[in-house]
């Protein structure tokens, strides 16, 4: 595992949950119904899918989920404390390798994927919101490399919308939101 590659995943993770940050704060309870980009999903599905995958990824990054009680938490706090928890993880026990199902993949990749995963659903918040949803640059580039290195077309399959073409001279937030299939 080349450590320089795992820890700039990690920064890389660590920046789209800055991202997200923002967007969890202004959730209110009377947004929980409000539509989102995710066809057919409100936005409190959304946050249980988002909660969720805070799980797989931690659930991949150490073999096991913490199962933290989460009851009486709302959906925001337990994604806040699970994305802390996430991110410590790999700050504090990088294994090289994770497996994943058949797959070995190398920690860097995982970890970058989680950030991709991250930052998609952000933007889904933000613009659910109401709010700015340009993903910044400095952090759409790389997500969109990682984009193109981990899906392929058979992982939009029932997940993720198949490409729309960007706009001509289409900044990179907007370049990786349209290969997500937003936009």
């Amino acid at each position: 595992m080349s450590a320089t590659a795992l820890a700039g995943a990690v920064e890389l993770l660590d920046r789209s949950l800055a991202y997200v940050r923002p967007a969890l704060i202004g959730i209110r309870p009377d947004d929980l119904g409000r539509p989102t980009p995710c066809r057919g999903w409100p936005l409190a599905v959304l946050l249980c899918h988002m909660d969720d995958g805070l799980d797989a990824w931690t659930e991949a990054a150490t073999g096991q989920v913490s199962l933290v009680p989460s009851a009486g938490l709302s959906p925001v706090h337990a994604i806040r404390d699970k994305a802390c928890a996430l991110l410590g993880w790999w700050l504090d026990h990088p294994p090289e390798e994770v497996g994943v199902g058949d797959l070995v993949l190398p920690a860097q990749t995982l970890v970058a994927a989680a950030a991709l995963e991250v930052t998609l659903h952000g933007w889904d918040l933000h613009t659910t919101l109401g709010a700015a949803a340009s993903v910044p640059d400095d952090l759409a580039r790389p997500l969109l490399r990682v984009a193109h290195h981990v899906l392929v077309p058979a992982d939009r399959d029932g997940c993720i919308a198949p490409p729309v073409p960007p706009v001509p001279d289409a900044s990179a937030s907007d370049r990786l939101v349209a290969f997500l299939g937003r936009g």
